[in-house]
């Protein structure tokens, strides 16, 4: 396999504090807005100033992606070219692993184990190891431009990677072999995830749809109702029966969530509309922490927002201001949230349980 190598001129690198890198952490004041909605209509706009953790840094510039390994650890990557296990509850750096030559995009885990892939620009995909060394031990090349999805099936035998080259790659885990490939004309892949106990692969893309793959073949099954904005990222409930999508925009038009019928109808349910920003992200919450159905949305505009999952209405906002976009996100544990910026790492956001969530920042890395 040839590697075609390019120099990239590097932006300018966040430098941590010599106190930050011995102690690990240290704590610092910030103001944020939150807005609560009430039942009556009225919204309450609160600008608290509260004390939080500020961990020794994951990565040295923006973060663009992050996923939840276990309870306690995150990996993430950045442009920063690192992909970063990070113990979010200690806020140390566990490893940081070297080899990617241009900024990682996504990153995916193995269920239940130590293992996890990451993505990047330079068009490769590598295999990682938390108890191996910080090099690779697979490196997957096969897509002819920068990789945008990474779904691992659920019995991790089976990895699919999708790329702005039009296609979807479906990869033995065990041997790193490319067993499929398909592409569809003008499907700039953004996102891949693999629906919960079936063979099916949920992607959304830049023209604007979002496409369920059969991996048997890997062959479009289904093709949703297309939609005004691009595409930018999707997700599948836990039990498999419903999805999220979620729209680029600006000023407001588009930068919706729409919540989407996986198993039945496969027709559109709800959308949830209120940010003024792309919409990056969204995640369904754990449904221990409140008495209805959630989801939360993480948006360019710098805010969170938590969303009655059936009605579609928005219960809190939270704004972390100075953050530039959000870009990432990910459930830690049942109360804790992990959201990736571009300007102040990754944030560990506490949801309080009650009937009305709220979300709090408590620490930053």
């Amino acid at each position: 396999m040839l590697l075609l190598r390019c120099q990239v001129k590097q932006a300018p690198q966040k430098v941590p504090c010599g106190f930050c890198a011995m102690m690990g952490k240290l704590q610092s004041k910030l103001k944020h807005s939150t807005y609560k909605y009430r039942s009556d209509g009225i919204i309450e706009e609160r600008l608290q100033s509260r004390t939080f953790q500020e961990y020794s840094p994951a990565h040295m510039d923006a973060v663009s992606v992050v996923a939840a390994l276990n309870s306690d650890l995150c990996v993430s990557g950045g442009k920063d070219k690192t992909v970063v296990a990070y113990n979010w509850k200690t806020g140390n750096v566990v490893k940081r692993f070297s080899g990617h030559e241009r900024e990682v995009t996504k990153v995916a885990i193995i269920p239940k184990s130590t293992q996890f892939f990451s993505a990047s620009r330079d068009r490769m995909v590598m295999m990682w190891d938390l108890h191996s060394t910080s090099q690779p031990t697979q490196q997957l090349g096969g897509h002819a431009m920068v990789v945008t999805g990474l779904a691992v099936s659920p019995d991790s035998s089976q990895l699919c990677t999708g790329s702005r080259d039009n296609s979807l790659l479906l990869w033995d885990v065990e041997t790193g072999q490319c067993v499929e490939r398909a592409s569809v004309s003008r499907n700039l892949v953004t996102h891949l995830c693999w629906v919960p106990s079936e063979p099916y692969i949920l992607q959304s893309s830049e023209d604007k749809t979002l496409r369920l793959w059969d991996s048997r073949g890997l062959r479009v099954a289904h093709m949703f109702p297309t939609k005004q904005h691009i595409q930018t990222h999707c997700e599948v409930s836990v039990d498999g029966y419903k999805c999220i999508s979620c729209s680029n925009g600006f000023g407001g038009e588009g930068c919706e969530a729409t919540l989407w019928d996986l198993r039945q109808t496969r027709s559109r349910i709800c959308e949830y509309k209120g940010h003024f920003q792309t919409v990056a992200s969204c995640v369904f919450l754990p449904r221990t922490l409140t008495l209805m159905p959630v989801i939360a949305t993480s948006s360019h505009d710098s805010k969170v927002k938590i969303w009655n999952q059936d009605t579609g209405a928005c219960l809190f906002t939270l704004s972390l201001d100075g953050s530039g976009p959000l870009t990432s996100m990910a459930v830690g544990d049942t109360n804790s949230l992990l959201c990736a910026s571009f300007r102040r790492g990754i944030h560990l956001l506490r949801m309080s349980h009650g009937q009305v969530p709220e979300l709090q920042e408590v620490a930053a890395f």
